[in-house]
């Protein structure tokens, strides 16, 4: 291995999976949203101007490239040896459609009851982690999710939301990304972070890369500079994500996924000046009890290991 090679293996971004360290999963979890937080506010800028398809085909594009970089030889190797080809691309896959079900509900249904939509995700995910992963599901780990979700409730007030095709759409995404943190879990037992970026933004290129070749504009230089910001928190956010996944149990995840929204609409009031109401702050306090009690509880079980 080169010496870029070893230096990088010792970070974690060659090697596999480490034992499970939910306080650290945690973390990195939170830092992974909130650098999310960054990248979608990003891309909302970018695509008020841009094809949708070349933003994400250029910011993929740009953290493959990154990949190949870092990872070098022994990272090609992997991807062609591994013997998880499928999930790994299936994952991307999944990734990408949960996206494109997403912004095209987005044309038609309020923000309030997309995100109320969404955010089923999360209890999904504790729902599926028992039988899938195998993982003993804590009442804490049930309360913090419940918690959380309430408080998206609270947030986002969706009273009324009526069955059609746009509430299909974000909840068949909320499905996809549910079964995804899954099957990210059950990969990181296996392969490094860094392979599964790899893979993730591999799919995207291809997939957005089709839909390019029919609708393309080319960039200005703010709008050049913008993507490149992307593609940095993109990548620096999915590497913690991925982490966070080798680290932290699922039933765990699920709760942090919930402190997406806090940065949300901290993001919301600092770029576009949105002045969110009482029951923001009302909920954004529940998500945060939520979390705070959900670390509380991990601190604590990890004391009695």
């Amino acid at each position: 291995m080169s010496a870029a090679g070893v230096r990088f293996a010792r970070l974690g971004l060659l090697r596999r999976p480490a034992e499970s360290a939910p306080l650290l999963g945690i973390a990195m979890g939170v830092l992974a949203y909130a650098l999310f937080s960054v990248h979608d506010a990003s891309i909302k800028w970018l695509v008020e101007e841009l094809p949708t398809w070349q933003v994400l085909f250029l910011r993929s594009a740009a953290i493959t490239v990154a990949c190949v970089v870092i990872g070098r030889r022994r990272l090609l190797e992997d991807a062609l040896s591994t013997p998880r080809k499928g999930p790994l691309a299936f994952r991307g896959l999944l990734t990408m459609t949960a996206w494109i079900c997403y912004f095209t509900a987005s044309r038609s249904l309020p923000l309030a009851q997309m995100l109320s939509l969404y955010y089923a995700a999360p209890i999904m995910v504790t729902a599926m982690a028992a039988p899938l992963l195998r993982e003993r599901v804590s009442g804490p780990r049930w309360i913090s999710v419940l918690i959380g979700f309430i408080g998206v409730m609270v947030v986002t007030d969706p009273w009324g939301v009526a069955l059609s095709l746009p509430t299909l759409l974000v909840l068949f995404a909320a499905v996809q990304w549910a079964y995804g943190v899954i099957l990210m879990r059950q990969i990181a037992r296996h392969e490094s972070s860094l392979l599964q970026i790899f893979f993730v933004n591999l799919v995207f290129v291809v997939g957005t890369g089709i839909a390019c070749l029919f609708q393309w504009q080319t960039p200005d230089l703010w709008q050049t500079a913008l993507l490149i910001l992307v593609a940095v928190f993109g990548g620096l956010a999915q590497f913690s994500l991925f982490e966070a996944a080798r680290h932290a149990p699922a039933s765990v995840m699920a709760s942090v996924e919930y402190t997406a929204l806090i940065w949300a609409f901290v993001l919301g009031y600092l770029i576009w000046g949105d002045i969110p109401p009482i029951t923001t702050f009302l909920g954004a306090g529940l998500i945060l009890g939520a979390g705070a009690y959900l670390f509380l509880m991990e601190v604590r079980a990890a004391r009695l290991r």
